[in-house]
Order: C-alpha cells, then structure tokens, then sequence
C-alpha cells in the first residue's frame, strides 16, 4: 500500500522541502512540498530515484589498500571502519593535540552536528566550503549591516526591480527563489542583469549589461555615483539608520556614469535611463546580494556596494524588499536545541589564522583553503586529520596537485560522502552516507520572513550498506568515548530532544512536512529598526567602524582588471540548471540530459583562431591540457571563455563521467591561495588560459 513521506531534497544545496510517494518500499512520485512550492522541482530533485538506484556509488565502507589515490581499495564492515578512523584520530590526538584534527562540510541546515563533533574531539578547527562560494558576500554584509549573508529574506516575489550581477537565477536554480521571479515578471516587475555573457536569466531581463570581466565594482561604483547625483535615494532612511554618507559621497563622486561605462564597455546613457527607472520603483528595488562571489580580488568590495545601494533604495523591511530574517524567538516560540549547545568551544586559536591573524574575517567558520598552508608549514601547529563530509575540496578548490602536496602531511583523509568524490578517490577511508531518501536529518529551523520547521524523513531502507550522518556521527562518538555529546541511538530520540522545548513534537510534521511558526510574514515597524543591526554603532555603517579600527579601509579605490596577453583569455565558469557543481556529473539521468561542459568563446575570436561550432579546442594552463568541443556565440565577452564547472573529473568507478569534459579548478594553477584580501573568498575568474584549435580535429576539405 501506498504512502506519503515528507522530506527534504538532496541533490543540492538549495533542500527543498519535498512529497516522496512510497510503494513496496521503492520511490514512486517526487515533487516539491505543494504547501511551500505548489508541487514544482527542478529536474536535479526529479533525478533522485537515479541517484538511489546508482551502482556507482558507495555501496560499503572502504578503507585504501595501496597509495593514495591509487583506487585500491578493501571493502570493510562498519565496526572495522570506524575502528581505524577512531584508532587513527587517538593516535593523532595523542601525539599533537585534538587541535590537530579539521572537520570540513558542505554547509547548510545540519553542519550543526558535524561543528559540535569537532568541538567534542577538542579542536576549534571546524570549516566548510564557503571560500570557495559565499564568504565575500557574507564578510560584505556583516560591514554593513552587522548581519550575515543570510540574514535577509528577498521579497523578489513583491519587487518592482530585480537587479543581477552574475546571478543567473534562472539556472542556479533554487525552486522558491525561481518561482519568485517568474511571478515578479508575470506581473509586470523588471528585471536587469549584468554578465559577461548571456544566460537563461539574461535571456528573461528586460536589460541586459554585457561588461568587460572584472569591472562589476566599476559599474556598481557609476550606479552609487549616479543615484546620489539624481538623489534617487531614500534621505529619511538614510539619515536615519546609517552612518558615513558624507564618506560615501566623497569617495564615489570621480565614479561618474561616463567613466563607468568607458571601464565596463557599455554606455552612459544607460546607467543614466535604469537610475531614472528605479528612482521611481524605490523602495521596492532589490539588487541581489548574489550567492557566489568568489571571482577577482576585489569581489568584497563590489558584494558591499551591493549592499549599500540596496540601502540607498530604502528597500529594508518592506513588502518587495530586503526583510530581516526571522527566527523562533519572533514568532513567541523557542528554536529546537541545537547540539553545540552541549559542548563547550575550544578555546585553542583556529589554524587557518582567522579570530586571531586575520581579524576582519568572522571565525565561525573560517577558510578552508587557509588550511593547506598550516599542513605545509605546522605554523601555528600540524594539521594532520582532516575530515570531509559532503565537501569535495579538490573539485570546489582551485589547483587540486597542489592542495594534494598539502593533503600528504595529513596521517588521516576521510570522506563521509553518497558519491565518489574526488577528495574520496585520494582519501584513506570512505564512510558512505545514505542517499538523502535512505536517510533522516535533525531537526532545523529555517529563518526568514515566515519561520519553520523542518526535517527530513526516510522514504526507503537503504539499497546498500550505508548510513546516514548522524548514524555515522553516533558511531564514532560512542568508540571515541564522546557518548556525553550525543548518546542518541534513535532519530526519534534526536527529535524528542531537539523539539522539547517548542512544546511540538514529531508527528506535528505529518501533516504538511513542517511546522509553520506565524501564518504571516513578521515585519518590525520601519520606525522601530533601532537596534536590529548588530554593527559597532548600531547603524547601518556605510564606513564600517571595525574595518577602519583594523586600518581597513571602508571603500577601495578602484582597479581595472588586467587584459589577458594576445591569445589568451580570461578562464569564466558558471552553472547548468542540471547539474549541481561535480555530484551529479555522474547521475545516470542527468548525465544523459547533459553529458558533457563545452568552451564558449566570442565569435570574433574564434574566427581569429580558425575555431567553428563543434570543433574540439585544447584549453591549456601551465601544465594542464584539455580538449573539449567549441560554442562559439557573440553572446560572450571577447576576453573571456566560459565553461559549466563539474566536469573532468577522473574517478573510474563514475563510468560516465570519467576524464569526460573540462575542469576548470584543475586549469587554475597558482591560485590556491589567491584570495579577497578583506573579504576572504577565492578569486576564481583570475586565470589566463591558452585556447587553440586542437590537432584532434579532422582536416577540413575544401570543396571545389
């Protein structure tokens, strides 16, 4: 007999909550949770029945038999597997200390419990992928507001504008997010966005910039420039809840339209027309504070004049505007506990030096890549173990041979991961984790303009021997001796728990898969914002008090990008609404929908180099090579070549996917600690590469 299991989407970061139809123990019917997503799911999460019945997966634990990254592997029990890490990580901590160990996630709703571990173990080194991702964004926010990257909701269903530089919605492809900019659109909302080449989102805009790489900061600069000499600005709010106005003025008034435009390529009287557009729509304009901002060396500071124009429209706490996110505590309810709470942080200085040598960046989580420097040179102290769950550094990062020379000072690499991933191939043990319709998750709570909670349920049973992370977790707590931080047994148990103090309980998700915690969305009186930003001041800081106590400088004179050398151009990469970085490169349905990336390069360059449509081209680093075929479009920038990052990827056991397509992070040699100073995210989009017609290519016939 059939039946409904309310749960919680894996195939990528977004999670939506989603209806799982179950008979005879096999998934029937996916789709999005109707009460949240009116039933929509991309095809990633209609791709999941794919991923359970996948064979080419992790079907037991496994430990290395033979060097690393040799594909050796003996196929072990639990017992035996958590035996050796645990007999691994004590010998480790024995010799130098728990502060030894770094435990790395995906991020997201639970890294809760995989931090608390780490913390158990004694070591302050918890951390996750978001150098590689988001950190610009959040380090920007927090000098403006006080408040992180998510510390907003986007009302972008309600916008008059919506305004993107590089976040091509449309194919990032978060569900709700998607559905917001349709419904926008469909009544009539604009939308405006900025690439160095042309997407589905562009496709969609009703104004489309297409910019020279690396100028976004130049335009963003022009666009403040202009909205101040237009006063297209909100004076009340601003004199209001902002400090350092008089600063900003200053500092941008040389930024005008006509120099932005003769930086960015395009024309003046554009910039002028969209100021006048939205000096009209304000304060229901929203410039996107984007999700992944790890490209050029000033990202930081373009991510913050995002920020503050979003200020200058006046657009905080409003219906079509930026709404503090909400928590339980808004709603009268108290948030579940959560498992850090029964551990004490240790107090040990973090190894990547953020908290302490790097005092600008928040040290919650850190910056993973700052690691590999600490096991290179012991300094502040040796990282030897390191512990990935869900977070495959040598696809996310750039310059996996060098990252590998620092993972070899490590005595211990493990993976807890549903798929091989590329950190997996080269590590010493892989603990396979459930896939996300085998498994359950804690209780989390989803902030926002309308609270929740959420969790995940099992659909099915395992199809292999695999377990799901907080099994994984209760096994390693309980051989090392940590039963205090988690003596749970049971999922239900962890629920229990959790939920004790909301006063619900487990069943209470039976009925729509979550618990709403307000029928509405909370907004605070816009008259009332004292206090709501959690900067130095207390205002929103325009010139950010504890950048410049730390001779950071609030605003940064602008840089124009380098041009690439004749021949070579500027290494881009983005997303397919496919595919989901390099998890799902693999997965048998979406590999058939997209079986392999492609080069884009401008028309005029391809004619340049004798490239046409279809022809294989070697794309060429230092010492890397790739051979891929060739679109050639006018729809990119001539300085730049564009692929979908993925791909490339040379595990054997992922038959479809093996040595298939281009890797852009293994093109990206030398950039491995090349960051954001300030705002600490990688700058990805910085490599020149070499493109070439390929000699694979069949000689072309002339026909006479």
């Amino acid at each position: 007999m059939g039946r409904t299991v309310w749960s919680v989407c894996g195939m990528c970061t977004v999670r939506c909550p989603i209806r799982v139809e179950v008979e005879d123990n096999e998934v029937k019917w996916i789709e999005g949770n109707p009460y949240l997503l009116g039933g929509s799911l991309c095809a990633r999460g209609g791709a999941g029945v794919a991923l359970l019945n996948d064979c080419e997966r992790p079907q037991t634990p496994m430990i290395r038999s033979g060097p690393r990254g040799s594909g050796k592997w003996e196929q072990v029990s639990w017992e035996k597997a958590i035996q050796y890490v645990a007999e691994k990580l004590e010998k480790i901590i024995a010799r130098y200390g728990a502060r030894s160990v770094v435990v790395s996630t995906r991020g997201g709703p639970w890294q809760d419990l995989f931090k608390a571990f780490t913390f158990a173990l004694g070591s302050p080194n918890y951390t996750n992928h978001d150098s590689a991702c988001g950190r610009n964004v959040h380090h920007a926010s927090l000098s403006v507001y006080g408040l992180g990257r998510k510390g907003f909701d986007l009302d972008i269903r309600n916008t008059e504008h919506l305004v993107l530089f590089g976040r091509n919605i449309l194919s990032s492809l978060g569900v709700a997010e998607v559905n917001q900019v349709m419904d926008m659109l469909d009544r009539g909302g604009r939308l405006t966005y900025v690439d160095v080449r042309q997407t589905l989102t562009g496709i969609k805009a009703h104004r489309f910039w297409l910019v020279r790489p690396g100028t976004d900061y130049a335009l963003l600069l022009g666009i403040i420039n202009e909205v101040l000499r237009q006063g297209a600005y909100d004076k009340e709010f601003v004199d209001r809840y902002t400090e350092g106005f008089e600063e900003l003025a200053a500092f941008v008034e040389p930024y005008t339209a006509e120099w932005a435009a003769r930086e960015c390529g395009i024309r003046a009287g554009e910039i002028k027309k969209f100021v006048e557009e939205i000096a009209t729509q304000r304060p229901r304009v929203i410039f996107h504070r984007g999700w992944m901002l790890a490209r050029y060396r000033d990202s930081f500071y373009a991510s913050r004049a995002i920020h503050i124009l979003n200020v200058l429209m006046g657009n905080i706490e409003i219906p079509g505007g930026q709404i503090i996110a909400k928590g339980a505590a808004d709603c009268g309810v108290q948030p579940p506990r959560n498992f850090t709470s029964r551990v004490k942080k240790p107090e040990e200085k973090r190894a990547d030096g953020v908290g302490w040598k790097y005092r600008h960046f928040d040290p919650g989580v850190g910056l993973f890549h700052l690691f590999y420097e600490a096991m290179l040179t012991e300094d502040p102290y040796p990282i030897k173990a390191l512990i990935c769950y869900r977070h495959d550094p040598l696809t996310c990062f750039p310059d996996p041979e060098a990252q590998k020379e620092a993972l070899e000072r490590c005595e211990l690499l493990v993976a807890i991961d549903t798929h091989y991933s590329e950190f997996a191939w080269w590590s010493d043990v892989i603990l396979p984790e459930s896939t996300y319709l085998e498994r359950e998750t804690p209780v989390a709570l989803k902030r926002g303009a309308k609270p929740y909670l959420f969790l995940r349920q099992r659909a099915v049973e395992p199809r292999f021997n695999t377990r799901a992370n907080w099994e994984i977790v209760s096994m390693l707590a309980e051989r090392l001796g940590l039963t205090d931080f988690f003596p749970f047994r049971r999922i239900e148990e962890i629920w229990e728990w959790q939920l004790e103090p909301t006063g619900y309980r487990p069943e209470d998700f039976q009925e729509k898969g979550f618990i709403p915690l307000t029928d509405h969305p909370i907004l605070y009186p816009r008259d009332q914002l004292e206090g709501k930003f959690k900067t130095p001041s207390g205002k929103i800081e325009f010139v950010s008090r504890k950048l410049e106590s730390l001779d950071i400088p609030s605003f940064k004179a602008y840089q124009s990008p380098a041009r690439p050398p004749k021949g070579r151009y500027r290494l881009v990469f983005g997303r397919a609404p496919v595919h989901t970085h390099g998890h799902t490169i693999n997965n048998p349905l979406l590999n058939e929908l997209m079986p392999e990336n492609t080069l884009w390069i401008n028309q005029r360059e391809a004619q340049k180099l004798g490239i046409e449509e279809g022809d294989l081209v070697d794309v060429i680093a230092e010492t890397v090579k790739f051979t891929v075929k060739a679109h050639v479009t006018e729809f990119i920038h001539p300085e730049a070549v564009y692929t979908v990052h993925g791909f490339g990827r040379e595990v054997p056991y992922q038959s479809r996917s093996y040595k298939v397509g281009l890797s852009d992070q293994k093109l990206m040699e030398g950039l491995l600690q090349h960051m954001d100073p300030v705002g600490g995210g990688l700058c990805l989009c910085e490599k020149f590469v070499t493109i070439r017609r390929s000699p694979q290519n069949p000689k072309r016939r002339v026909e006479l």
